[in-house]
């Protein structure tokens, strides 16, 4: 399975940005996917997910600026980011499951900044 990212960059506080992602090459339904970030010298953690039946999940700190969606059958995953804060800047990467594996994507880089 190969998981194409799209979107980042940079921004300055309080604005916004939207990450696109799309899977392809599965023989099976992928049942969750979503996107994780990594800052400098930091764990990579979960900001947010959302299953094939459509129940999402956020980290505390983006719940009410940052909104999950999919399109099943598409494969797809966006992640609409507004408000932007510093705290954001990571690289953000895409993820996903599928019953034999998860998987992920190659990684943007989200930059918030004045």
């Amino acid at each position: 399975v190969q998981l194409q990212a799209s979107g980042g960059g940079l921004v300055q506080p309080g604005g916004s940005l939207r990450l696109s992602c799309a899977a392809s090459g599965s023989g099976f339904t992928i049942f969750v996917m979503g996107w994780y970030r990594q800052a400098p010298g930091k764990q990579r953690e979960l900001v947010a997910d959302i299953t094939s039946a459509g129940k999402t999940n956020y980290v505390d700190s983006v719940k009410g600026r940052f909104t999950i969606s999919n399109d099943n059958s598409k494969d797809t995953v966006d992640l609409q980011m507004n408000n932007l804060e510093p705290e954001d800047t990571a690289v953000y990467y895409c993820h996903a499951v599928d019953p034999t594996n998860h998987y992920w994507g190659q990684g943007t880089q989200v930059t918030v900044s004045s």
